[in-house]
């Protein structure tokens, strides 16, 4: 088991169903919510922004600590160069816009993934909206950018080689802590919107135990009631982490 803590069980201290400290979220459906409007993709795009902004404000409010949003994929340089254009455009435009407000709201921004092949203006503002964040000691929001679970574990892997540490020597817990989001305790729930029921690369180590719910909703959609209706789901659900029934209960 490595070293970043595990919730037992989905009650709090008091007794009362707990939210989850961590939520981790792949954002899908932008593209299809807009061509059922005959809109074109990236309309898609821009309205899930603001799906974001009241997503963020939810949990900052139900007392999450830790949110992650799945945002561009190391796949998605796949997809159509127009589109992949206008969304490093929207990246930029909300890197610049949300600043302050995350200032206002006491959130830390991270930003992780392999942002080399993003352009240098692009890298200086995600530097920059880091260190005008980091003392912030609310809501920590994670954005994926250019991200892979394959790429953030051997992206570890060469870390600890660069150490000198030995293959004989590497342990779970080493290797945790040379993830991309070392800082963060793993995901207790996945939400996944768009209909579609897989992890697609995402957190791979990280999403080991967490609890996955999957809705039809495409993210444009997936409001304040929706987040709502996930976290329910999950203070239903029995954490139990290899062991028995009887032995979370008796915890």
């Amino acid at each position: 088991m490595n070293s970043i803590s595990k919730t037992k069980n989905v009650k709090s201290d008091d007794g009362n169903a707990a939210v989850p400290k961590h939520i981790a979220i792949i954002m899908d459906g932008n593209g299809r919510w807009a061509t059922k409007r005959f809109l074109p993709r990236f309309a898609g795009h821009a309205k899930g922004v603001k799906t974001v902004n009241k997503v963020v404000e939810a949990c900052v409010n139900r007392g999450i600590e830790y949110l992650t949003l799945f945002a561009f994929s190391s796949e998605n340089w796949r997809r159509p160069q127009e589109e992949v254009s206008l969304l490093m455009q929207l990246f930029r435009k909300v890197l610049v816009g949300e600043i302050r407000k995350m200032g206002e709201n006491n959130i830390r921004l991270k930003v992780i993934g392999d942002l080399s092949k993003f352009d240098k203006d692009l890298q200086e503002l995600v530097r920059v909206a880091e260190s005008e964040t980091a003392a912030n000691t609310g809501l920590t929001l994670t954005i994926c950018a250019n991200y892979g679970g394959h790429w953030d574990i051997v992206n570890a892997c060469n870390k600890l080689i660069a150490k000198g540490i030995g293959q004989d020597e590497i342990t779970e817990d080493m290797l945790s802590a040379h993830l991309s989001m070392a800082y963060a305790p793993e995901p207790d729930m996945l939400i996944r919107t768009g209909g579609e029921a897989r992890v697609s690369n995402f957190l791979l180590w990280q999403l080991a135990y967490s609890e996955f719910y999957f809705t039809d909703t495409f993210w444009p959609d997936f409001g304040v009631e929706a987040l709502d209706d996930a976290i329910a789901s999950f203070q239903k659900r029995e954490r139990r982490f290899g062991r028995t029934s009887e032995q979370v209960r008796a915890c």
